[in-house]
């Protein structure tokens, strides 16, 4: 609020979108239709979620208007919607830059930058697209630098960019009251899959990630979860953008129960309720390692954290135990007659509509239309995220094909929308 750069430091839940955005939507004048705020995000599901807090908390302030930049979004509806004018861009360095290059965007009256997430945006190669955003910035501006974890390469992009910054830690080291941390043994990858799938049918949560170090070990280990008949599925940086969307909204809703993704995938997952995190391998960084694990157990409520752990990694679990300060001893996997059980199948399933936004869609419409005659009850009926030209509904398992055919035979907004079950 007093204008000053900061570099903020915390895990996962602890409020940086809420920090970054109500602070910069005191500084907007609204009657200026021009870019005022730029927050740059690592990936488009990121940024997706960001720009939709920062609508939330300006719900209340007259006609701001917030603007998604991302990569693999059609650069055509963007300069449609550029042209309209913007108070706060959110977007990907790669996509920001784009439009710099091609003069479709313009700073001259920013007031504030926002780096959310900067250590991944590093991970991930984005330092030569954010120094050419650096070079087209006014200054003076206020400049926020916002990251789970603080390696070197953070440190000299903020002091390059940044003035006098102040500096605000979180606690980042989680409370063992509400995170429940065990470690088991394994000897190879074949039996790491084992170990998955016993912990996977010991705790039968409801939402889990597991978490892969590549891509390549995360779509195997999803691939094997399904062929054995689990819930599960991959988000990585090779999965086309559509089907990414896709699974987080499925999974958010109940319908995928465990997801397995590398840690930049994850980034920006916002998911209710995680029961569990299982470290598939351990992650390089014990910083990382404490971000994952804060996915489960947040506000107060109970997680399980799980991670396997081999011979050839006894350095890095040396590391972590000396990080987390405490002894770290493997525990006894499950009995293997666990492995005769058949997993349980996702609570929800998701039905798509084609139609959204676009079509003036509402999640009003699509409740009213599942509950009409009154044979289906809104305890049934999950969460509705309606996109740009498709709305997605989570519904009961048992009541899906039903749910489907009622709204394939009814209307709504008068017309009439296809529609069908995700299978998962």
């Amino acid at each position: 609020m007093a204008g000053k750069d900061v570099i903020a430091q915390g895990k996962t839940g602890s409020g940086k979108t809420a920090a970054f955005g109500l602070g910069l939507l005191q500084t907007l004048d609204p009657k200026r239709f021009q870019v005022q705020a730029l927050v740059l995000c690592p990936t488009r599901e990121l940024a997706d979620q960001v720009a939709e807090e920062i609508r939330r908390l300006a719900r209340r302030l007259t006609n701001i208007k917030v603007l998604t930049l991302c990569g693999g979004q059609s650069i055509g509806v963007q300069l449609s919607s550029l042209q309209q004018g913007a108070h706060i861009i959110v977007g990907t360095p790669g996509r920001i830059e784009e439009h710099l290059r091609k003069q479709t965007l313009k700073f001259d009256q920013l007031k504030t930058l926002v780096l959310d997430e900067a250590d991944r945006m590093l991970d991930m190669g984005f330092q030569p697209s954010i120094d050419a955003i650096m070079q087209q910035v006014p200054s003076p501006r206020q400049t926020l630098l916002f990251s789970a974890t603080f390696p070197k390469e953070i440190k000299r992009i903020s002091e390059r960019l940044m003035q006098a910054a102040v500096r605000v830690q979180v606690e980042s080291k989680h409370d063992h009251a509400s995170i429940a941390q065990h470690f088991y043994r394994v000897n190879s990858d074949d039996q790491r899959l084992t170990a998955l799938r016993l912990l996977l049918l010991q705790t039968h949560p409801e939402s889990s990630v597991v978490f892969c170090n590549t891509k390549k070990d995360a779509q195997m280990v999803a691939d094997a979860l399904r062929e054995a008949g689990f819930s599960a599925q991959a988000l990585h940086g090779d999965i086309e953008q559509r089907d990414r969307d896709q699974t987080l909204i499925q999974f958010a809703n109940k319908s995928i129960a465990v997801l397995v993704a590398t840690d930049v995938a994850a980034r920006g997952l916002d998911i209710d309720a995680l029961d569990a995190v299982i470290n598939f391998h351990l992650a390089h960084d014990p910083e990382v390692h404490v971000h994952r694990i804060g996915r489960t157990g947040r506000a107060g409520s109970k997680g399980l954290a799980a991670s396997l752990i081999s011979d050839k990694e006894s350095y890095k679990v040396a590391v972590l135990a000396d990080y987390l300060g405490q002894a770290i001893e493997p525990e006894p996997l499950p009995n293997s007659s666990l492995l005769k059980q058949t997993p349980l199948p996702a609570r929800m399933l998701t039905i798509q509509i084609d139609g959204g936004k676009k079509q003036k869609l509402r999640p009003g419409d699509i409740l009213g239309a599942l509950t009409a005659n009154q044979q289906l009850t809104g305890e049934q009926i999950g969460k509705i995220k309606i996109t740009s030209v498709r709305a997605y509904v989570a519904v009961d398992r048992q009541i899906a094909k039903h749910a489907l055919k009622q709204i394939s035979a009814g209307k709504l907004k008068g017309k009439n929308f296809r529609a069908r079950i995700l299978s998962r």
